[in-house]
Order: structure tokens, then sequence, then C-alpha cells
């Protein structure tokens, strides 16, 4: 075996080439993409624990406002007078705080919950279930007002579940605001002691 005295063939270079600049800066030309991507990553990073965290510390409660505020309509066109509902048909009556008939339909208020009236677990939880269902009633009586859709349209029990609006406000965080109502969370929690 000889050994071959052939050089291979190396392309010089252009003195002032793009790739004489990068060295000269101590980076390799593709050091540009790199840091672009690492930038990229690292933004997409703190979103994802910016939402996180978010939701870790109560944020959840208010999502299905939000959600709700985004599909609001732009003017409040619904309306009724409502009674509280008794025996017999229900058309546009008031069945406890977060749970009302309009136009035939059952709606369950999708961003609250209010003390139980069908049965009432404890005598404290009845009384704050009337005044829910009075005020409910005054608000849904005191206007125009708008239903918007949230994540699900329907529950277990076959209510549309909706967000109940005036002026962009909801009526449930008025029923909060009272303190007849909480926001809902996912859970029903007892209203006694």
């Amino acid at each position: 075996m000889t050994k071959s005295n052939v050089v291979p063939f190396k392309k010089q270079r252009k003195p002032g080439s793009r790739n004489d600049r990068y060295r000269w800066q101590g980076r390799s030309p593709r050091s540009g993409q790199n840091s672009l991507r690492a930038s990229l990553i690292a933004m997409v990073c703190a979103v994802v624990i910016a939402v996180v965290g978010w939701l870790a510390f109560g944020g959840a409660g208010k999502l299905s406002g939000l959600l709700a505020a985004a599909r609001t309509p732009t003017a409040d066109s619904s309306s009724a007078a409502f009674s509280f509902c008794g025996a017999g048909r229900h058309v546009n009556c008031v069945v406890d705080g977060d749970t009302f008939w309009f136009q035939g339909e059952k709606i369950r208020i999708a961003d609250i919950d209010t003390p139980e009236l069908s049965p009432p677990r404890c005598e404290a939880e009845r009384i704050k279930g009337e005044a829910a269902k009075a005020s409910l009633l005054a608000l849904l009586n005191a206007g125009t007002f708008s239903l918007s859709t949230g994540l699900r349209d329907e529950d277990k029990y076959g209510r549309k579940l909706r967000t109940v609006t005036r002026a962009g406000r909801s009526l449930g965080d008025a029923l909060v605001d009272e303190g007849l109502a909480r926001r809902w969370d996912g859970a029903r929690h007892g209203w006694c002691g």
C-alpha cells in the first residue's frame, strides 16, 4: 500500500465573507437562529408558567366569567316578566337563586352557585337560599339582559348553562357581591356553618 500525496481540494474563502465576520466575533453563522429559538422557547415557557400559576391561585373561578364576557352579545335584548315558579307550567319564573325558566327553557346560571332550597340542609341555608331567589327575581325583572353560552351547553340534568349579563356585567357577580352566591368552581359546597 502506498500513500497518496493527494490533498483534498479546499475552496478558498473570500476575505470579509459572512462566515469570517461570525468567526471574528467568536460565534457561528447559526448562532443567531439558535438564540432566537431559545428566546422563543423561554417566552412560551413563561406564558405556560403564568397561566398555570393563575389557574392554581384562583384564576379558574374567573375563567367562566372571562369566557362569558368574550361571548356576550353587544346589546342586551332579552326580557320578560318573571315570577316565582309554582305548580303547573313553567315559562318565565325563578326556581332558586341560580336556576330559572325563560321562554319555556330551564336555565342554570353557569358562573355561580347559590344555597339549595330543595331541600335545604339547614335553616341558615334555607334563609340565604330564599334571599338569593328573591334577589335573582328582582335582577331579572330590572331590565333587559343577555344570555351567553360557556364551554358546555347543558348540565347533566338537561338545564341550559348560561351566563346572564346586563350591560356587560354578570348578574351572578351581583349575587356574589350581596353574599348570596359563590363563584362556581365545579363543586357544590355547603352553606351550613
